[in-house]
């Protein structure tokens, strides 16, 4: 199966790096124009937007804080400018802040939701308001605008020591859910990936060596996964091939939320 995303235009928030990066490079590479945005180091955004480009596509880096509106209305103001219209939106950006739930401070507890939630919320939000101004094109899409957001195994399976992004996720979950029954005879398609251990920069240490071995312990596939994992999934839901998928979400996980441990009747 071919899928091209030719015509269209995808933001991918927090995409200098990790996940973000990964689905920025495949919707590149199935034709999208692609709006990188980060929040505080321009220097790998703007070289993914370079790379993009050498490889015949379109893309440009904008900075912006997702958790803050205004930073948020300006992402979307710059993706228009740019390119004119918006099709897609991979609401990415997130972080962890860790500590057990006694030794949490309240700080920690905010920032996580603010990013992983808040802002979230901020840019479905925008994509709403511009997939209804902009309205149905056929013959680009099927979908008059497609949402797709970044969750976790952690929306399904309990992290003691991360409660702050534990809940981040699982009300990631229910935004996403109810954004779509909201919206779905708009025909905007609004979906969630929840990928489980997946080997990036940032998480080198857990993927690698002994952890590696222990971490696969939890992974009934056997195998941890890699960024173009998640963003074949991500290219298969932006596109028409994933139209009649609407608002569930699609776990890219080896079979971590399977719970191995109960394998042999817990």
């Amino acid at each position: 199966m071919h899928i091209s995303l030719d015509k269209q235009v995808a933001l991918v928030t927090g995409a200098s790096s990790g996940l973000g990066a990964a689905a920025a490079r495949g919707l590149a590479e199935a034709g999208a124009a692609v709006v990188i945005n980060y929040n505080s180091q321009p220097e790998p955004a703007e070289a993914l937007a370079e790379e993009i480009k050498a490889n015949g596509g379109q893309a440009i880096a904008v900075a912006a804080d997702v958790s803050k509106e205004e930073d948020v209305l300006q992402l979307f103001e710059a993706t228009l400018q740019a390119f004119g219209r918006l099709d897609i939106l991979v609401a990415n950006s997130g972080l962890q802040r860790d500590a057990a739930t006694v030794d949490m401070t309240l700080a920690d507890w905010n920032k996580v939701l603010d990013v992983n939630l808040t802002g979230q919320f901020l840019c479905a939000r925008s994509a709403l308001r511009q997939f209804a101004a902009q309205g149905p094109c056929p013959d680009i899409s099927r979908a008059t605008g497609k949402i797709i957001h970044m969750s976790s195994v952690h929306q399904l399976i309990p992290w003691a020591g991360h409660a702050n992004y534990a809940a981040s996720k699982g009300g990631v979950d229910l935004l996403m859910r109810s954004i779509a029954q909201e919206v779905g005879e708009q025909k905007i398609r609004v979906n969630s990936i929840a990928p489980g251990a997946i080997a990036t920069a940032i998480n080198r240490k857990a993927t690698e060596g002994d952890a590696a071995q222990a971490l696969l312990k939890l992974i009934p596939y056997a195998r941890i996964g890699e960024g173009v994992d998640v963003a074949n999934a991500v290219v298969w839901l932006a596109s028409d091939a994933s139209d009649y998928v609407h608002g569930t979400t699609l776990f890219v996980d080896g079979g971590m939320s399977l719970y191995p441990g109960f394998k042999d009747n817990g």
